[in-house]
């Protein structure tokens, strides 16, 4: 008789949770779309201050305006981390052509990698080899190589569902390309755009020279989808063709720039801090709405609802705005490098960095424990259309934070459009859908909820 009233007794508390978290969402989620302040925070952003490349002033505007607008949250603390970042300019537009015969040329969209060295000042010209990989360089050897440009022609998988998986199966042609070309006597690269769709906009992104000595190093530039497909049609016809590029790009010392952080004090274990974060700086072709000045404004938006709502957070949460996550991610190690010094103890971290489309669920890097746990709260978030909780994956800013008993979380919006827009020129504000935005914050708000009403199991055991 007493375990059936224990039962019972259990039960009718868990419902009465439940209903309580549901309550608690719904009210998030008609917050964030009747009131939020996402969109209008990436309006200025993006409209106002424009891209926000590390280093630049641009970036220092928008590590100003973030600051006031926490601020103006009444949030317990906001201050500033600084960090020293990598100043890298682009100088004057590129330029590029493919010559069939002299004289007869045709001009291609291309871009200089970030952290490339320039070329000389009447540019390069030379014939062209195609590869499809960093692999096929060894195949062609020095004799084959030297004195030409490498053309990184290597696709992204369009079969692959997940766009990031597709991405990241290419990638390392871009970040090393030059590195490895360089090493058989090449004169430059020039890498197929990491980009689905067939268009004319070229896509920037970072790149290594890893121990290259500086004199040594070679130029690298991005081609646009259709610029490919034409160089290496044109290439079919005649192997002897000569490609051109000029670039004016340069690389300065460093400079001090600055994390963006607020916080919301816990009151109940204010020693056991959340974080929800996405990276402040940008490449500087578009104005970064997608990547990542939606995850910036998604992310500020979650303190401000948490507010709102009258929820009283148990544990710390702080937002964290990361500098030079594109060409360094020089401001997450530094949280990281200061949170360890300082013993803090993060129990979460949520990022978003997959841009501001339709919110479709969230990754984990956590045990199998965890993610049991987490997969129990799925069904609060159904009625919202999201569906996928996988095991796998964070976030670049919040990854040096890893460590045992933090449970680590990526946002995961629906991907088919985001490398259309990625590290390119159409990157930009009318590319953001308002409604898309605001679900996105909900829906991470709605998690750090859970998160803090919760704990975690790891969390529970180590408090016993």
């Amino acid at each position: 008789m007493r375990i059936t009233l224990l039962i019972a007794l259990l039960t009718l508390s868990t419902v009465f949770s439940q209903t309580a978290d549901e309550k608690q969402i719904k009210a998030i989620y008609d917050m964030a779309l009747t009131n939020g302040k996402a969109y209008d925070w990436l309006n200025h952003l993006s409209n106002q201050i424009g891209g926000r490349l590390s280093g630049s002033v641009q970036a220092q505007q928008a590590v100003d305006y973030t600051r006031n607008q926490l601020d103006s949250l009444g949030l317990d603390r906001v201050w500033l981390q600084p960090v020293m970042v990598p100043k890298w300019v682009r100088g004057t537009p590129e330029f590029a052509y493919i010559e069939t015969k002299p004289g007869l040329t045709t001009n291609v969209p291309i871009c200089a990698l970030g952290g490339s060295v320039a070329t000389p000042d009447v540019g390069i010209k030379a014939n062209i080899i195609e590869v499809k990989g960093i692999e096929d360089l060894e195949k062609l050897g020095i004799e084959n190589i030297r004195g030409k440009i490498v053309f990184y022609n290597r696709p992204m998988d369009p079969t692959k569902i997940s766009t990031f998986s597709a991405y990241s199966g290419c990638v390392d042609q871009r970040y090393s390309g030059a590195e490895e070309a360089g090493k058989y006597g090449a004169l430059g690269v020039i890498v197929r755009s990491m980009n689905l769709r067939q268009d004319d906009y070229p896509h920037t992104g970072s790149m290594s020279y890893g121990d290259t000595p500086v004199q040594n190093r070679i130029p690298a530039a991005a081609i646009s989808t259709k610029g490919a497909d034409l160089l290496s049609t044109t290439l079919q016809l005649n192997p002897d063709i000569n490609f051109y590029f000029k670039q004016n790009c340069k690389q300065f010392d460093d400079v001090e720039s600055y994390n963006v952080i607020g916080e919301i004090k816990g009151t109940t274990y204010p020693d056991e801090i959340m974080i929800v974060g996405g990276h402040l700086d940008s490449w500087d072709l578009g104005d970064g709405s997608h990547d990542d000045g939606a995850g910036v404004v998604q992310s500020m938006d979650v303190l401000r609802l948490i507010k709102a709502s009258g929820y009283k957070p148990k544990r710390t949460i702080r937002v964290v705005l990361f500098m030079n996550e594109e060409n360094g991610l020089r401001g997450g190690n530094k949280y990281a490098e200061e949170a360890k010094s300082k013993k803090e103890n993060h129990v979460f971290a949520l990022e978003s960095d997959a841009g501001g489309f339709t919110p479709r669920g969230f990754s984990f890097d956590c045990s199998d424990e965890e993610f049991a746990q987490v997969q129990g709260w799925k069904k609060l978030f159904e009625p919202y259309l999201i569906h996928m909780f996988i095991k796998g994956g964070s976030g670049a800013d919040i990854g040096p934070l890893k460590d045992e008993g933090l449970v680590l979380a990526g946002l995961r919006p629906d991907s088919q459009r985001y490398f259309d827009h990625h590290h390119a020129e159409n990157d930009t504000f009318e590319h953001v859908n308002k409604r898309e935005l605001e679900l996105g914050a909900a829906t991470m708000t709605s998690l750090i909820y859970l998160a803090d009403k919760y704990g975690f199991g790891i969390q529970k055991k180590i408090k016993g």
